[in-house]
């Protein structure tokens, strides 16, 4: 049966969560406060980069099930369901900053004066729930239900993890929230995939529990990476090796520049405040985070050592997003890459597919030379480094690339070119975990 669904906040989580609830028959309504945005989004513009998502946004919005609000208001008093996809910014010592969920929420409460479901779709700590109950209890609102309902969704993937999610985990105690949200969430479990049902606190927690693990993953395939180098072994034939053990799985097992993007640094350092919250010391995270931390400077010191002097060197870089299928440059490796070559006085020209606008907020272009061809880049250039692994890249022109390039030298970080190959073709390669082609 169709619901009617408010979304707070228009970013990548709250956009995908509104528009894919619309294309399941839902009418929904998404509020933001950038006035500019929201006029943006009603005449059919998309503000951010995501796979499929221009379909379902121009389809919906044309069927009326999408519309656009600036006004928290209209949207509480229209909505059965109210999804708070807001920003949880770290702060310096990693906690996760409350402050936009806690003060939306008490907004809601002065407003709602009949039963809702209220769901943090936010990544938020252990006890925000219990935050926001005490916000309505104290306006006389308990009649109102808090939900936790962490998102999981892959920047790149994003729809598709909605639309057919590997499980769908919700934090309520609430019997009459348990049958609505069962029945909202229906249609994207149609071949068996569970819905869990668990507590707010573990619902919680299970969000921050997934991401830490992955970067756990990533994080320990870069320390064998960096072992494999010392010891003369081939990173991605022990990824071969590991990754066919079921109990191990395949994903998340490449050696690289370190994970980056909105949830794995953020995640991660949220987990180990809230564990210093509750005075445990959680070896393993401060570990996790060191180790890609140290991941990022890995490709910078490959260059040091084999060019020495770097001042007045052309560097290209290929890609600039955390990760290939994205316009996110949030934490992405390719800025403490650039950062710290800029540092030894090098000269920047660089290419990415969808990220360049966004990384000229942190590097203008006065800074970097921002080009609209990836061969353009490589003019004149000492090295070419890689920092993100979009498909185009995989497969360039190499004799182009040779002809062009100053010198014929590679520094891939993400390990996309075979050993083999660069050998045939000359070039002097170095990568992660792998030996060096000369």
């Amino acid at each position: 049966m169709s619901k009617k669904i408010a979304v707070i906040g228009t970013g990548y989580v709250g956009l995908v969560t509104g528009t894919c609830l619309a294309e399941s028959g839902n009418q929904v309504l998404c509020v933001d406060i950038d006035k500019e945005k929201v006029e943006k989004m009603k005449q059919g513009i998309v503000p951010i980069y995501e796979p499929h998502l221009d379909n379902l946004f121009h389809r919906n919005i044309k069927a009326g099930r999408l519309n656009f609000t600036t006004e928290l208001k209209d949207a509480v008093n229209f909505a059965e369901i109210i999804f708070l996809a807001l920003p949880t910014p770290p702060g310096e010592d990693g906690s996760a900053d409350l402050s936009y969920v806690l003060n939306v929420s008490s907004q809601i409460a002065d407003i709602v004066n009949e039963y809702k479901i209220l769901i943090t779709k936010s990544t938020v700590p252990v006890g925000t729930a219990d935050k926001i109950k005490k916000i309505f209890a104290e306006k006389n609102k308990s009649y109102v239900d808090i939900v936790s309902n962490p998102e999981f969704l892959r920047e790149g993937f994003a729809v598709d993890d909605f639309m057919k999610p590997d499980r769908i985990v919700i934090g309520t105690q609430s019997e009459r929230a348990k049958k609505i949200l069962t029945d909202l969430y229906k249609p994207f479990v149609r071949q068996g995939n569970p819905i869990i049902f668990m507590d707010e606190r573990s619902s919680e927690l299970t969000k921050y529990a997934a991401n830490a693990f992955l970067a756990l993953k990533i994080s320990f395939m870069n320390e064998i990476a960096n072992l494999c180098e010392k010891v003369g072994a081939d990173v991605d034939m022990i990824r071969l090796g590991i990754g066919s053990d079921d109990r191990i799985g395949k994903r998340f097992l490449f050696a690289g520049i370190g994970y980056g993007g909105s949830c794995f640094p953020k995640d991660v350092m949220a987990l180990q405040y809230t564990a210093s919250e509750y005075n445990y010391d959680f070896k393993i995270l401060n570990a996790v985070m060191q180790v890609n931390q140290i991941q990022k400077s890995i490709i910078v010191q490959k260059i040091k050592k084999y060019f020495g002097d770097l001042k007045n060197k052309k560097i290209a870089v290929w890609g600039l997003a955390f990760k290939p299928d994205t316009d996110d440059v949030r934490e992405a490796p390719a800025i403490d890459i650039i950062k710290q070559l800029l540092q030894e006085g090098v000269m920047i020209s660089a290419y990415d597919l969808e990220a360049m606008n966004n990384f000229k907020k942190l590097f203008p272009d006065d800074v970097i030379n921002y080009v609209q061809d990836p061969y353009d880049a490589l003019k004149d250039a000492d090295a070419l480094v890689i920092c993100t692994e979009w498909q185009m890249f995989r497969n360039p022109d190499f004799e182009k690339m040779k002809q062009v390039m100053k010198s014929k030298n590679i520094f891939d970080g993400r390990n996309i070119y075979d050993l083999n190959l660069m050998r045939e073709l000359g070039f002097h390669y170095e990568s992660i975990g792998r030996q060096t082609v000369n």
